[in-house]
């Protein structure tokens, strides 16, 4: 009962501060949704299934822009790949919920993985630890869809500075990690790319996608090509 009860308390007081900057994501969600003239129940259903903040936004600015259900669903799959790895990284520390794992895995994203990921290397596995954390992000970007959504055209996403906590709560949660070679080849392999894609076509809204794709290939890479040096 005592493991339980600090894998809780542990939970909460780490989930909590990201908490509030997936509020603000998930009301500039909501608001764009509307403003795209998404339903508020459409909109509040997506966080509901989905529960994805990058894919989301990305689908309501395809649809908006024009965009076909083919190429919405295809951006989205490659998106959401990274879950995969997620998945399997995270796959032991969640074992021994056996039961509930398949509900487990539905909360497999950005911030559960950074979170659970460093929980178990320091404590082991504990799928309760991270059904928490997963749990209090679930709620609060849901909650804060709605309220966007109910908002509506009232707001600006950008005057109030909620396009900011996407790329905000990111940069917290990477900086911490980003202490070994491997981790900062990534990273900057990550930034030459998206700056040379960018020099070579601006705007393009595929360079996030090949640049997420491609720099953990290069820092695996180089990685490997360390390890036989």
């Amino acid at each position: 009962m005592g493991d339980k009860r600090k894998s809780v308390k542990a939970g909460f007081a780490e989930a909590l501060p990201l908490a509030i900057a997936i509020g603000a994501y998930g009301l500039s969600y909501g608001v764009l949704a509307t403003q795209a003239h998404f339903s508020w129940i459409s909109a509040v259903a997506m966080s509901v299934f989905v529960f994805s903040g990058s894919v989301q936004l990305v689908t309501v600015a395809m649809l908006t822009s024009g965009a076909s259900l083919a190429s919405v669903l295809f951006t989205s799959t490659l998106l959401n790949l990274r879950n995969l790895l997620y998945g399997a990284a995270l796959a032991e520390g969640i074992a021994p919920a056996k039961k509930w794992r398949w509900l487990l895995s539905f909360g497999v994203s950005d911030e559960p993985f950074v979170l659970g990921s460093s929980r178990f290397k320091k404590y082991g596995p504990d799928p309760l630890y991270f059904a928490v954390v997963a749990g209090i992000f679930y709620i609060v970007w849901v909650m804060s869809s709605l309220i966007g959504a109910l908002m509506g055209n009232q707001a600006d996403p950008q005057k109030w500075g909620l396009d900011l906590a996407f790329p905000v709560t990111f940069v917290a949660l990477l900086i911490p990690g980003i202490r070994e070679k491997p981790a900062v080849e990534t990273a900057l392999a990550a930034v030459l790319i998206a700056l040379g894609l960018e020099a070579w076509r601006p705007g393009n809204e595929l360079t996030i996608i090949i640049t997420g794709i491609a720099a953990p290939l290069v820092g695996l890479y180089l990685s490997r090509g360390a390890q036989h040096d």
